[in-house]
């Protein structure tokens, strides 16, 4: 017995040691494995926040999201679903012409030549307004206000007794005149031919008077009340026409000499970008705008089924260059962020990578490029955007981290 008890106390002594050690071997790979597992962490917006847990952004206060750290290829890969949820389209670059612009900024005004200011054409009390409000719409010919006037009795008068004398003496040109003469008063004072027609068959005066519209148009101001006493000549009311409107833009004096009164130059009006106007320059002020120091150019277009209204903000675009053989991409392609200007190519079919570009002139919906590309080079036109994004959420980087020009 004694001999077996110490046989077996000096073979757990013996194996002890080993015992420890592959402990500790297995210990160290499970650490190293869980270590390899550690995820780390990073803001979408801001790729310079890295940290090995998951939290906010001390900056914008988004979630951070995992990355691959070691991902180091410098690619995006896109099955074909992928591409079509993302709208990625290329297209092959080459050289061709190319027309730059300057946009300058501009609003649309009302045209005065469309508007009409109604006035009273005689003395007395606003009976009845038909018109209460601002922005009513007027058509030509319509009922605007009653007025009572004492004034008219007596022009009507002068015309009914005129027309007796003219019938009682029609060979005498002396009433033959003053008959013309009272008609011609009563269409001065707004009298229609109808109204004096009518006033001819009834042969009674009639003290009030309904005027009309005299064309079309909003009701922009309204100056009376009903049972308001006028003059010759009160405000009554203001019209608006909207067939046509103006375009005020505003440049620099440095920019003056590119412009010229007659000059025809592109409109487009935000939200209506498949219509654009083509503006001819009508005026040109000659003084600054003592508040902005900016020079105000203007010009016309025209406003079918009142589509567009005062106020709305128009981009003026006047061409500033053209050049030939010029290698281009629409605005869209070009990705700009405080790394610089860059673009992405597909280098193989779903293959994506980021290149860096050195632009030059631009217009309003195209980009020179001068270095970075050349031809043939299949660049992204749409969906340049969320490429940029999906890099920085799987890479964790600025696609233009570490390129230079």
């Amino acid at each position: 017995m004694e001999r077996k008890e110490f046989i077996r106390k000096f073979a757990i002594v013996t194996l002890m040691p080993s015992l420890f050690v592959a402990a500790c071997t297995d210990g160290n790979k499970k650490q190293k494995k869980s270590a390899g597992k550690t995820k780390t962490y990073t803001c979408p917006m801001h790729p310079q926040i890295v940290q090995d847990k998951p939290g906010t952004c001390p900056i914008c206060g988004m979630d951070l999201v995992p990355f691959e750290k070691n991902a180091a290829e410098a690619a995006l890969n896109l099955n074909e679903s992928q591409r079509a949820l993302a709208n990625i389209t290329t297209m092959a670059v080459g050289l061709n012409g190319f027309n730059a612009f300057k946009q300058l900024n501009g609003r649309l005004v009302v045209n005065p030549e469309g508007t009409e200011y109604i006035s009273s054409r005689v003395a007395g009390r606003l009976e009845r307004l038909y018109v209460r409000q601002t922005g009513e719409q007027i058509s030509k010919g319509q009922p605007l206000y009653k007025i009572y006037s004492e004034q008219l009795v007596t022009l009507q008068e002068e015309y009914l007794l005129a027309m007796v004398q003219s019938a009682q003496f029609p060979n005498d040109q002396t009433f033959v005149q003053l008959l013309k003469s009272s008609k011609q008063k009563l269409s001065l004072y707004g009298q229609s031919e109808s109204q004096i027609r009518q006033l001819g068959t009834s042969k009674k005066t009639d003290p009030y008077i309904t005027y009309t519209s005299p064309g079309n148009g909003m009701v922009a101001e309204l100056s009376v009340t009903e049972g308001q006493y006028v003059s010759e000549g009160s405000p009554i009311m203001r019209l608006e026409g909207y067939q046509s409107l103006w375009v005020e833009a505003d440049m620099y004096p440095s920019e003056v000499g590119s412009i010229k009164d007659g000059q025809s130059l592109k409109v487009v009006i935000p939200g209506w970008e498949d219509q654009p106007q083509m503006m001819t320059v009508r005026f040109i002020n000659p003084e600054l705008n003592s508040g902005s120091q900016v020079i105000q150019l203007r010009g016309s277009i025209p406003n079918p089924n009142h589509q567009w209204q005062p106020g709305l903000q128009a981009n003026v675009f006047v061409p500033s260059g053209s050049k030939g053989d010029v290698m281009s991409l629409p605005v869209d392609a070009v990705i700009r962020d405080g790394k610089g200007t860059h673009v992405w190519i597909e280098k193989s079919k779903g293959k994506f990578e980021p290149q860096m570009v050195k632009i030059g002139m631009e217009s309003f919906d195209a980009v020179e490029i001068k270095e970075g590309l050349k031809t043939g080079d299949q660049v992204v036109i749409t969906g340049a955007y969320l490429l940029y994004s999906e890099y920085i959420l799987k890479k964790g980087k600025n696609p233009m981290a570490g390129m230079k020009m």
